[in-house]
């Protein structure tokens, strides 16, 4: 299980994280009307790895703020969604009654939830996590084993994440971080930033609003980087079959190097000079 150490990690890591949602939404505009309109945060390489939901129980683990999971709701999954963040599900649980989305949400670390919810028998048709939850999981190995055991025979663990490549880079393109550090905490003095303000309409879905500006959190968290192949062996040594595995050469709304470019589709590409690079991956794997 979790050591005592990595637990206090896990714990600053949530203060950190209930400063943030706060600045992150900020910028999102009127998410009642764009919801309750039919729009959707999902881009089309998490559906298409998703394929169909309707009827299906589906998990959605480091859910943030629920926007992708009622998301996923309106694709006909019953939708349980799990995050760390008290600020984040608070904002969740009220966003899905105000647009008469059903989904349920839960407040936990993710391994106390999937500890306590471990079925042999029974259980989710798919497990879906994407975009910045991986590098939060300091137990690579432990994540994969009790995903597998909250699916149900046949059911399917879907990853969509930022490519851990990307990561060896700081903003202005100077590589400064090894590709991988499995299992050691890296501190991140700062706190998780305003990514959502930083990326501006690529990444806030329908109306952005310039929000919060200047977010410096007062709160620092720590990071975990792994690499492709420490991933895919984690999910294959839990004894799930990997049935796809894509890499993908941009980036979903993630202004990663602030020279980036963006394309149709809310899509993010190298600056222009820069050969093509992995910048996103997508997994499905099969229990």
């Amino acid at each position: 299980m979790i050591s005592t150490s990595l637990r206090g990690i896990h714990e600053a890591n949530r203060a950190s994280w209930n400063a943030a949602v706060i600045a992150h939404n900020s910028h999102k505009g009127d998410q009642i009307r764009f919801f309750r309109g039919g729009g959707s945060t999902l881009f089309a390489e998490e559906r298409d790895l998703l394929g169909g939901l309707d009827g299906l129980r589906l998990l959605h683990l480091q859910c943030n703020c629920g926007q992708d999971s009622l998301s996923l709701a309106q694709l006909g999954a019953a939708v349980t969604g799990v995050d760390i963040a008290d600020q984040a599900i608070d904002f969740a649980r009220n966003l899905a009654v105000r647009t008469g989305i059903p989904a349920e949400f839960h407040r936990a670390d993710v391994y106390d939830w999937l500890t306590e919810h471990q079925r042999p028998t029974e259980g989710f048709d798919v497990v879906f996590s994407s975009y910045g939850a991986i590098r939060y999981l300091s137990s690579l190995g432990l994540w994969a084993r009790l995903v597998r055991g909250v699916l149900a025979p046949g059911g399917k663990l879907v990853l969509v994440e930022f490519h851990p490549f990307l990561e060896m880079f700081d903003d202005a393109g100077n590589l400064c971080n090894p590709y991988s550090e499995p299992g050691q905490p890296r501190f991140c003095p700062h706190g998780v930033a305003d990514y959502v303000g930083r990326a501006g309409p690529e990444l806030a879905a329908g109306d952005f609003h310039e929000g919060i500006r200047g977010f410096a959190n007062p709160y620092p968290h720590h990071t975990f980087h792994w690499g492709l192949g420490e991933i895919t062996d984690a999910v294959l040594a839990a004894g799930m079959r990997i049935e796809v595995l894509r890499e993908y050469p941009y980036a979903n709304g993630r202004r990663h190097l602030s020279s980036a470019r963006t394309i149709e589709g809310r899509r993010v590409l190298p600056p222009p000079g820069l050969p093509t690079l992995p910048m996103m991956f997508g997994m499905r794997a099969i229990r």
